[in-house]
C-alpha cells in the first residue's frame, strides 16, 4: 500500500513539533511497568516516546491508547516517526468515522455472519490464536462494501480479544478449497487487505494459503501488488501434500483444527 505522509501543509509543523519532542524525550527512555515492552530496543523505546509526543500534540485521544499500539505502528514503518505518526493519526481518524461506538455490533454484519466462513481455535507453538477462512463460502454482500468490512472489524477485534497476554500477532490459515469465480471479490479481498495493513499494522504473524486452485491464482496476481513488503514476507502457500506436516511444524496437534489432521474442532468466529 502507499506510504501514509502527512497532511498538506502540515509538514513544517510536524518538523518543529518532531525536533521540540525530541528535546524532551532526551534522556528518557519509559518502559511500562507491566514489562510488555521489555522485548524492544533501545531504539525502538526512544522513538515510542518521541512518536506520542507527536501523535497526542495532533490528537489528544492518542494518550488513550498503549505503547504496545504505538510500537506496532512504528513497526510498520520501519521506526520512522514521522510516517508511523501519520499513519496512526489517519487510523485514530478512520476509527472514529468507521467504528464510532468502539466496536461492530453482530446486527450491523448478520449476512456475513450467516456464511460462517471464518473461524478460530487453538494456538500455535509461539502462543498466537489461530484464524481459518474458508474463501467459497464468501460472496460479495449485498449489502455494499462498507459491510464486509465490519464485518473484518468484527473478526479482527474478536480475535485480538482471545489473544493471551504479551501476545500481539495472530496465524491466519486462508483455505481455498472449493473456490469460484462466484467468490471472486476483489472489492472486497482488497477493503480487508487495507484494514490489515492500515489500521491494524504488525497483527498478522503468518498466514497459510491451503487448497489453492489454479484459477485463483489469476485473482491472487491482481491482489499481490498491493500487499506490503513486510506482509508478503508472512505469506505461505501450502503444498497439499505437504499440508499436515507443514502446519505440525507450527502448530501442535492438540491445537490443530481437526479438518488439517489436528484435534481441535473449529469454532465461527460469532461464537469465540
Amino acid at each position: 500500500m502507499e506510504t501514509v505522509n502527512p497532511e498538506p501543509g502540515r509538514n513544517s509543523a510536524l518538523d518543529s513539533k518532531h525536533e521540540l519532542a525530541k528535546e524532551e524525550t532526551k534522556g528518557k527512555i519509559l518502559v511500562q511497568d507491566d514489562g510488555a515492552l521489555n522485548d524492544s530496543t533501545e531504539a525502538e523505546l526512544t522513538k515510542i516516546n518521541l512518536m506520542r509526543t507527536l501523535v497526542e500534540s495532533r490528537g489528544p485521544s492518542s494518550k488513550e491508547v498503549d505503547d504496545l499500539m504505538i510500537r506496532r505502528f512504528l513497526r510498520a514503518r520501519d521506526l520512522d516517526v514521522d510516517k508511523a505518526s501519520a499513519m496512526f493519526l489517519k487510523y485514530m481518524k478512520w476509527r472514529k468515522s468507521f467504528v464510532p461506538s468502539g466496536s461492530v455490533s453482530p446486527s450491523e454484519i448478520a449476512d456475513d455472519l450467516a456464511q460462517e466462513k471464518i473461524y478460530v481455535q487453538g494456538l500455535d507453538k509461539k502462543g498466537r490464536p489461530i484464524i481459518v477462512a474458508f474463501a467459497a463460502k464468501h460472496f460479495q454482500n449485498k449489502n455494499g462494501l462498507d459491510a464486509f468490512k465490519r464485518y473484518v472489524v468484527f473478526a479482527l477485534e474478536k480475535l485480538i480479544s482471545r489473544m493471551p497476554p504479551g501476545e500481539e500477532k495472530f496465524v491466519s490459515i486462508a483455505d481455498i478449497k472449493g473456490w469460484g469465480y462466484a467468490n471472486s471479490d476483489i472489492r472486497g479481498y482488497l477493503g480487508a487487505l487495507t484494514i490489515l495493513q492500515d489500521y491494524y499494522p504488525e497483527r498478522l504473524g503468518k498466514l497459510f494459503i491451503v487448497h489453492a486452485p489454479y484459477m485463483f491464482m489469476k485473482v491472487w496476481k491482481i491482489i499481490y501488488p498491493f500487499i506490503d513488503d513486510n506482509t508478503k514476507k508472512k505469506i505461505v502457500f501450502v503444498e497439499n501434500k505437504k499440508l499436515e506436516a507443514t502446519l505440525l511444524e507450527e502448530i501442535d496437534e492438540s491445537q490443530l483444527p481437526e479438518i488439517y489432521g489436528g484435534k481441535l474442532p473449529l469454532v465461527p468466529i460469532q461464537d469465540s
